[in-house]
């Protein structure tokens, strides 16, 4: 396809294209942000007996249900102690009260416990000053997770809580998803890299290290492989090496100048485009096909457009490889702050920053949104969707934006 590609075509395409990897078992500490292969079925009740929610009493409700004014109180003996870990010797007889701590089991003959708080106690004697509810502050047997139930189902990502609830079920292993690997290349002769001493004429290869920052944060693993140079054989050599990875990224070389050769080695590796343009901006000159059964992207040279574009195609397609449910960043309708102007036939990501003003989000520009200006990625904290057909917009007008960085609001 040589014509412009609308971007909701091209994600079905990568999307279509972009299968899930398959699993592996790997540590409760490894686990985090991964996606469940397995169901987590509980292998016992938890809490595994019931327990005390409070430090204080362990009481017969009969012996202070009635009702009794501060002044005169229930006295009870008491017979035991019993801490967390630990459990009762003795059973709660008429009259009488265990001292309990919190998550130490019930005691036999109990069946509420009274907070230390609502207490007094002199040597072997307690006083009870309120009368509470049968069963107060005891957690039942299974309150939080019964013997047999999922507990976690597959395809879930594993946040902090599920390590938490993984860690309480005793699996020290879990099945995941294999996270992708991505191999990512800059392309071009004037390109120079951190480690390399370079004259003047040359700039820093600063697209492979944002690309491989950007698949870190989505979970994968970046692959460097440095750059190819503007000839054909250095982009094949470099090329072959990326396919051993699950997705391979270009950035540079894809538009139409003399030294753009990526079209070419694509051709010569068999590749099966999809398409080679998109009608967004930043991110035009934007490569998309398979090669050898690998996903490869070329992404444009200008630092903002690669990211710009890694967003919208890249990132989904890791998303889903890694074994996720859903593969975009969280929208939320916003209202625009400044005039904007643009020709109808191309979606636009401005560069932006959202913010809540009197409980109402605000989002506006982050300044010069020329492609090449990486400062208005590090300023902003979302992108703002402009779609195709709208060509102009005015303060007060909403917007759907897509959020990159919750912890930017406040800025």
């Amino acid at each position: 396809m040589e014509g412009l590609t609308f971007l909701q075509d091209a994600q079905k395409t990568v999307l279509a294209a972009a299968q899930p990897l398959g699993i592996e078992k790997v540590g409760l500490l490894d686990a985090l942000g991964r996606v469940l292969a397995e169901d987590i079925i509980a292998p016992r009740d938890n809490p595994p007996w019931d327990n005390s929610a409070m430090d204080g009493f362990a009481v017969r409700w009969e012996d202070i249900k009635q009702e009794h004014a501060i002044t005169k109180p229930v006295e009870l003996k008491i017979i035991e102690e019993v801490q967390a870990g630990k459990v009762a010797t003795k059973t709660v007889g008429p009259g009488q009260a265990i001292r309990i701590m919190t998550g130490a089991a019930v005691p036999k003959g109990v069946d509420t416990v009274v907070k230390v708080e609502e207490t007094e106690a002199t040597g072997d004697t307690v006083r009870i000053f309120k009368a509470v509810e049968r069963g107060a502050n005891i957690r039942p047997q299974g309150e939080d997770v019964k013997k047999g139930d999922c507990i976690i189902a597959k395809e879930t990502q594993i946040r902090p809580a599920e390590a938490g609830m993984l860690a309480i079920l005793g699996k020290s292993f879990v099945f995941v998803h294999q996270r992708p690997r991505v191999a990512i290349l800059s392309t071009g002769d004037e390109l120079a890299d951190l480690d390399e001493r370079f004259d003047e004429d040359k700039i820093i290869n600063s697209n492979s290290y944002g690309i491989a920052a950007a698949v870190q944060e989505a979970g994968g693993i970046p692959i460097l492989l440095g750059i190819a140079r503007d000839q054909p054989a250095s982009l094949m050599e470099k090329i072959k090496q990326g396919l051993t990875a699950d997705i391979l990224v270009l950035s540079g070389g894809v538009s139409m100048g003399d030294y753009d050769f990526t079209k070419a080695v694509f051709k010569d590796l068999g590749a099966e485009m999809h398409f080679w343009k998109l009608a967004i901006r930043p991110g035009q000159p934007l490569a998309f096909g398979k090669i050898l059964g690998k996903l490869a992207f070329g992404l444009p040279g200008n630092p903002v457009s690669s990211m710009v574009t890694f967003e919208q195609l890249v990132r989904p397609a890791m998303l889903k490889m890694g074994g996720h449910r859903g593969y975009g960043r969280p929208v939320v309708r916003a209202v625009f702050q400044e005039k904007f102007s643009k020709r109808p036939d191309r979606r636009h990501f401005l560069r932006g920053i959202l913010s809540r003003e009197n409980d109402v989000l605000a989002v506006r520009t982050t300044g010069d949104q020329g492609s090449g200006i990486l400062t208005s990625m590090v300023k902003a904290n979302c992108l703002i969707d402009v779609p195709e057909e709208v060509e102009r917009l005015n303060p007060g007008d909403t917007v759907n934006v897509q959020v990159l960085s919750e912890q930017l609001w406040d800025r």
